[in-house]
Formats: C-alpha cells, structure tokens, sequence
C-alpha cells in the first residue's frame, strides 16, 4: 500500500514537471514571435520615412526647372498659361500642377514661296522674299497660334498682304532702275516690316525683325520691254555724258584760244617797243656817222636802199652818168 501510494506521488511530480515545460516551451515561442514583429514593424516605419524623404526629394526636384539665355519658359496650369520666365537660369513651379513649355527666342528666317505681284504700272513681279521673326510674347503666342508652323502660316499672310499693297503702289522704275536715286525699295519695305511687326505682335505674340527682296524676276512678256527702257535709259545718260564732255571741250578751247590772242598781243607789243628802241638807236648811230663822215653815210643809205629794192633775179641797165655806178665804179 505504502509502495503504491509512493509509486503514485512520483508519477504526479513527474507529470508536474512536463506541465511545466510544456508552458515554458509556449511561452518562449510566443515571445519570439512578438519579438519579430515588432522588428518587422520598425523595419517598416524606418522604410516609410526614407520613402517619404525620398519621394519629397523627387517632388521637390521636379519643381526646379532651368531656362536657358536663348530660351523663354510658359509655365501652365492644366494647359492654361500662367506666367512666363524670361531670365535665364534656375526657376521653380508647382510640381505636379504646374507644366513648363520652352520657347526658341532666337531669330529665325522665313522663307514664302515665290509669288507674283502687280505694279502700279501694271507690270507683273515675279518676288522671292525673306522675313526675320522671333516669339517675343509666349502667352499670346501660345493662346492665337500655339506652334511656330501655325505662325509661319500666318506671317506669311501678313507680309504677303502688306507687301501686295507696296507694290501696288510703286512703279516698275522704282523697284528695278538704273538710277538708284529712283528705287524706293528699302524704304517702303522698312514700312513694311515695321507695320507687320505691329500687327503680328499684337495679334500672335511675334516680333518681325525685318522683310526683304531676296530675288526679283520679270516674266518673259515683260523682260523686252524692260530691257528696251534699261537700254534707252543707258543710251540717254551716254549722249549726256558727251554733251557734257563737248561743252566742257569748247570751254577748255575758247580759254586756249583766249589766253594765245593775250600772249600773242603780249609779244606783239613787246616786238614793237623792241623794234621802236631799235629804230631809235639805228637812227642815233645813222646819225652820229652821218655827222661824222657825210659822204659815207650817204653811200651807205644808198646801198641799203638798192639791197632792199633789187634781187638776184633783178637785171639793172644803168647810164654812164649813173649816180649807182658811179657809187660801184669809183665810191662815190
């Protein structure tokens, strides 16, 4: 009996003690498995805040935007312009809700298809021409036109339209002339360009620099009749310019003959006066001879008298009371 109840008493303490392991064993797990949800929770946590960071960094980054020196920026707002920024470098936007379009503020050529136009002579004008325009407004630019296409097509409405009216009121000589006081050309396309530019600004945001005439043609029914004026135009200036060249001819030969009579007469008086001091002086030593030796002198202005009035062809009879011969026989 004693055996039993021992026996028995020890079979409960050992159940006991697996009781209690058993407990412990359940224990430890359960706490382990908190253990490592709270680790799995933090880890978590701590990945949330980086993301966040993270995605505000990226948020924040996509509302910096850079425009450059030759650029202009529109920012908008569901499509709808909102500002524009026009100096260059670093700008901010809204991100998300805010969209940022650049624009080319640089020149940019414009080249229409040739087209014929009527002078106010009525002579046809084949014309290539060229227009220099850049966005000067982007908000307006973007509301009236939206691209630079839809702008090209509507520039060349513009200048096609003022430059029909220009030539409309110009005559064939002033476009295309040999005299370059007569063109007008530059001039009126300096209005041109300056009242396309207003419209184009005011209507579509655009600025036009300027418009020219790359290349003017004739057709073919009017080239003759243009070369026939060019050559009559040429012709006339040529029989000016030798108009002018016998004119001043007969100028420079009526002033020769002017100053030769002046010299002429110059000398002329000049032989006289010599002459006259010469016959004055002759007659002085005639004189002073005659003086001195009558009978010399006599014979001497005899002489001369006869060498003045006879030649070699001259045949002389002379009487033997010849005063001559008795001056060439005896010297007296």
């Amino acid at each position: 009996m004693h055996d039993h109840s021992h026996t028995h008493h020890h079979h409960g303490h050992a159940d006991h003690h697996h009781d209690h392991d058993h407990d412990h064993g359940h224990s430890h797990s359960h706490g382990h498995r908190h253990f490592r949800k709270l680790h799995w929770h933090g880890m978590l946590d701590r990945h949330r805040r980086k993301l966040a960071i993270l995605a505000g960094l990226v948020l924040a980054w996509s509302g910096i935007f850079t425009v450059r020196e030759t650029e202009f920026a529109l920012v908008t707002q569901w499509g709808k312009p909102i500002r524009t920024v026009t100096e260059a470098g670093l700008s901010f936007k809204v991100p998300i809700l805010h969209q940022v379009r650049f624009f080319d503020r640089r020149l940019r050529v414009y080249n229409p298809p040739r087209s014929e136009f009527l002078t106010k002579d009525k002579k046809n004008l084949s014309i290539d021409t060229y227009a220099l325009w850049q966005i000067a407004d982007p908000q307006a630019f973007v509301q009236s036109v939206g691209n630079e296409r839809a702008a090209e097509m509507r520039l060349h409405d513009l200048v096609w339209a003022g430059l029909a009216a220009t030539i409309a009121g110009l005559d064939l000589e002033e476009i295309v002339s040999t005299s370059p006081m007569r063109v007008k050309t530059d001039q009126v396309l300096d209005r041109l360009a300056e009242r396309s530019g207003t419209a184009a600004l005011d209507q579509y945001g655009i600025r036009v620099a300027d418009v020219r005439l790359k290349r003017l043609n004739l057709p073919e029914q009017n080239k003759q009749s243009v070369y026939a004026r060019m050559r009559a135009e040429r012709e006339r200036i040529a029989r000016q310019y030798r108009a002018e060249g016998e004119e001043e001819a007969l100028r420079i030969r009526a002033e020769a003959d002017r100053q030769r009579e002046e010299i002429l007469a110059k000398a002329y008086r000049e032989a006289e006066t010599t002459k006259g001091e010469g016959d004055a002086e002759a007659a002085r030593v005639y004189g002073a001879a005659y003086s001195r030796n009558q009978s010399l002198y006599k014979l001497t202005r005899t002489l001369e008298t006869y060498r003045k009035a006879l030649d070699e062809d001259t045949t002389v009879i002379l009487s033997a009371d010849s005063e001559l011969l008795r001056l060439l026989t005896r010297g007296q």
